[in-house]
């Protein structure tokens, strides 16, 4: 079962390692993630405050978003040219 961290949840997961008293292996093992997500997390959200971090999340699900008007714009175009080649 997957569980959505909010990036609040995942900066402040990210923040104990600095923090110095728990290894990351630990850390993966406290919060029941693997290791591979720490570092995905890590190499994304590394340096950032909350305020980026979550207008940074704001961005991507827009750029989603836009990405998909695209893609339903494409298709009516080509269904409209198909429709249109057709002799009546």
């Amino acid at each position: 079962m997957k569980k959505k961290y909010s990036v609040e949840e995942i900066l402040r997961i990210l923040g104990e390692e600095k923090q110095g008293n728990k290894t990351i292996r630990n850390i993966c093992r406290e919060r029941n993630i693997t290791e591979q997500t720490y570092y995905r997390w890590r190499n994304k959200y590394e340096g950032m405050e909350l305020k980026e971090a979550l207008r940074m999340k704001q961005l991507e699900e827009e750029n989603r978003r836009l990405k998909q008007i695209i893609t339903d714009q494409a298709l009516d175009i080509s269904i409209l040219k198909e429709v249109n080649s057709k002799k009546w």
